[in-house]
């Protein structure tokens, strides 16, 4: 199988990377006291240094009291965690590397009884107040991304999150403008803060806006159900100042929409024109969910990912737990000693190798 598309130069406006394969955000959860250390440096320096393409980081939190669950998730405000980003971003350029954060808020999501000792935050109850701070935090932290050198950023939208839970009719029952019946309608949340990200970073800084279908409160649920649903979600987060669409699967390889076999990378790059990352058990037999129950995945083929991606279905490739697995994995691919591709092993989500 050729892996020659993989490997080929990608090109967006001024944002230019070497090859086509993005290393997918994972939550690392090893941030003292939300500030990145020198060992996550050397992390994503590694995976600078062996070919990724784009660096994602795992999600970092904005300057809100419930944007995080743990307490080692790192922020990304203040002077002590953004010159802790600075040595990360600092470290992969001088690997030959690019990157951008992931800037998340977590909503309603409580992983620990003991963090934060605070309610969450929920899109039913938030006040508008709530909504104008967390919106101006998410522009904050946009333009520090700017100032410090990343060479993009992404907006975590996905995965039952605060932004996600203002798409879900289940979790949005306001009756404000920023509720609705619709999809369109509650996507508001989501289109100011695109906005307000975008004035923060001008014209020319590359945003990507990381979506799902799938919650993780619900692994059945759907936003879209149909491409003209898909359309009215996704053109006003374009119109809005969105550049690539980050389309989260658990499995890249199964169709958003009877009747086609493109996936939800396919179908937003169909309907908006605009780039897009598919994601999803890239290289592996077992989705991301087993990993967190502590079962493994066999290396799988990739030539159902090449055919796609030669036909033009998506333009980037995000690959999250076989390059924390092995950060050497796109070498390896590149060499094609795809013979040396490691098994998952759960027990690296507990190490920064």
């Amino acid at each position: 199988m050729s892996t020659e598309k993989l490997f080929t130069p990608f090109s967006y406006k001024n944002f230019q990377l070497k090859n086509r394969v993005v290393m997918a955000p994972m939550t690392r959860g090893q941030s003292d006291n939300g500030v990145p250390t020198q060992a996550i440096a050397d992390y994503y320096a590694r995976r600078a240094a062996s070919e990724v393409g784009l660096i994602l980081s795992e999600g970092t939190v904005i300057n809100r009291r419930a944007s995080k669950n743990l307490a080692g998730i790192p922020d990304f405000y203040g002077s002590e965690a953004l010159q802790g980003w600075k040595n990360v971003i600092d470290s992969v350029h001088q690997n030959g590397g690019k990157m951008g954060p992931q800037i998340w808020h977590v909503g309603d999501t409580r992983m620990s009884e003991e963090y934060p000792a605070i309610p969450m935050e929920k899109a039913a109850t938030m006040s508008l107040a709530d909504i104008q701070d967390t919106i101006a935090q998410f522009a904050a932290s946009a333009k520090s991304a700017k100032d410090l050198g990343f060479d993009c950023l992404e907006i975590h939208g996905a995965h039952g999150y605060l932004i996600d839970q203002f798409f879900w009719e289940v979790t949005n029952t306001r009756t404000d403008e920023y509720g609705g019946k619709t999809l369109k309608e509650r996507s508001r949340f989501a289109v100011d803060i695109i906005k307000a990200m975008r004035a923060a970073v001008g014209d020319d800084f590359t945003i990507i806006i990381r979506l799902s279908q799938w919650k993780q409160q619900d692994y059945k649920s759907r936003l879209a159900l149909t491409p003209n649903e898909m359309e009215e979600w996704l053109v006003p987060m374009k119109e809005a100042g969105v550049d690539i669409f980050h389309c989260s699967q658990r499995r890249f390889w199964e169709p958003e929409f009877e009747g086609s076999d493109l996936n939800f990378a396919g179908w937003a790059k169909k309907i908006t024109g605009q780039p897009t990352i598919t994601v999803g058990s890239v290289g592996l037999n077992g989705d991301f969910m087993g990993a967190f129950a502590g079962q493994g995945s066999e290396a799988a083929d990739l030539s159902e990912l090449l055919k796609r991606l030669d036909r033009e279905d998506f333009d980037l490739v995000a690959v999250g737990r076989a390059i924390l697995n092995d950060y050497q994995w796109v070498k390896k691919v590149k060499e094609g000693k795809f013979n040396e591709l490691a098994d998952f092993s759960a027990e690296s989500l507990q190490t920064l190798y």
